[in-house]
């Protein structure tokens, strides 16, 4: 098995994460194999059934946080309507402390689900990869490839062989390479694979024309390939729209009807599985509920998108997402029955007073808190009452007559000084 995201690319970010997962989805096809089933749409389901099962207790917790953020939404909300229109650092420190305060009672974190989002999302995008690159993590479909890459190898001193290469669309972009002009056997080697894991059939038919010294290594590559990748009568390496003209061209109108259900499968189950997610509690503000509606939009955009990109993907990436979508769908369903059995209440009651406990230990009371937010508010409305409108008027003047003597040359309160004197004398 390749260490890379590629063959050919063997660095990234998500490098580390993908080496792991290729390992776990190449040992999933050997024991696939073993068992005389060697399929790689069977091999992706699998793999994403493990992937989606160890990622539960994150999911659980995102879940959590959105049924308690439910039940504290309208406290918070609470705490910012009090101090509406108090920009002061006191009034500030406050609600920062109130705010603080609540999140706390609840057990949960200001950050929210952040912390889980952040470590899904490279898991996933690097789960993503490895479905899309199997030869590069998957040592049994790389051999597949390999007989007849060698084949092409060897006839690479022919002048007909690199004419032909750099004629090919699968080719071209890579043969001007310098690396793979270079001499680099390994990299040359990789390079074919790759390009080759990304042919359709009619890309095979016209490798065959080109090369017809190869066309026996070419046939049993394809009949491999073909095993590995037929998942109930259709080839994943296609996209389904290229099933679709390939199957109206020769007539098989069947595989028509299958090509068109991984992409409606796919957003059907997207659909379904955003459906049962939380919804957040309805806000009053104008700009939450503006929030609230663009996530909203966006919740009804991705099963359209999803069956735009399933449609012009390779179907494998179709099955990946169908499979996804399932699998979180159940889990949705047994989380929310197990969120419905737990008491909510009790369990805020057990975290605010977990809360009292920390704040004890530190000093501070609830009272002290609640105090110190009503003394903040107290010492800011009787710091602004205390002078009459007539001592506000005297210290204006005071600091304009300060900044009218005291302008330095050149400066904007200098030239300000002088528009003022000019208009004294015009008026």
């Amino acid at each position: 098995m390749s260490g890379g995201i590629l063959l050919t690319q063997s660095d990234g970010v998500l490098r580390p994460i993908a080496v792991v997962l290729g390992y776990l989805m190449d040992g999933i096809f050997v024991v696939l194999d073993k068992m005389g089933i060697p399929n790689v749409g069977l091999a992706i389901i699998i793999f994403t059934i493990i992937i989606y099962a160890c990622l539960t207790p994150l999911t659980v917790k995102q879940q959590m946080f959105s049924k308690l953020s439910a039940k504290m939404n309208p406290e918070i909300q609470a705490v910012q309507k009090k101090y509406k229109g108090k920009k002061d650092n006191e009034s500030m420190m406050a609600m920062n402390q109130e705010t603080k305060a609540i999140y706390a009672k609840y057990g949960v974190s200001p950050t929210g689900s952040c912390l889980q989002l952040l470590i899904q999302m490279p898991i996933l995008f690097a789960l993503y990869r490895v479905i899309y690159s199997m030869p590069a993590y998957v040592g049994m479909i790389k051999d597949a490839f390999s007989p007849m890459v060698d084949h092409l190898i060897d006839l690479a001193g022919s002048a007909d062989f690199v004419k032909n290469l750099s004629n090919s669309k699968m080719f071209a972009d890579q043969f001007t390479n310098e690396a793979f002009t270079g001499g680099n056997l390994e990299y040359i080697k990789n390079t074919f694979i790759d390009c080759l894991n990304r042919a359709s059939s009619a890309d095979w038919a016209g490798l065959s024309s080109k090369f017809p010294s190869l066309s026996g290594e070419i046939s049993d590559t394809v009949e491999k390939l073909e095993h590995y990748n037929n998942f109930l009568g259709i080839n994943i390496a296609n996209s389904p729209s290229f099933m679709i003209s390939d199957a109206f061209s020769a007539g098989q109108y069947l595989l028509i009807v299958g090509a068109v259900m991984i992409p409606l499968l796919s957003a059907l189950t997207q659909w379904i599985n955003i459906k049962l997610m939380p919804q957040p509690a309805q806000n009053k503000g104008d700009g939450q509920n503006t929030m609230a509606q663009s996530m909203k939009t966006m919740n009804m955009m991705m099963p359209i998108m999803s069956a735009v990109f399933c449609f012009t993907l390779p179907a494998g990436m179709g099955i990946y997402w169908i499979a996804g979508a399932v699998v979180r769908t159940i889990q949705q369903i047994l989380i929310n029955k197990h969120i419905d059995k737990m008491d909510l209440d009790n369990l805020i009651k057990k975290n605010a007073e977990k809360f009292e406990k920390k704040k004890e230990k530190k000093g501070i009371s609830k009272e002290q808190l609640n105090n110190y937010a009503s003394m903040n508010t107290k010492k800011m409305n009787s710091s602004v009452s205390k002078f009459s409108e007539a001592e506000k008027e005297e210290a204006l003047k005071k600091a304009t007559a300060y900044y009218e003597n005291n302008a330095k040359p050149g400066s904007i309160a200098a030239k300000a000084n002088m528009v003022k004197r000019y208009n004294e004398s015009h008026e």
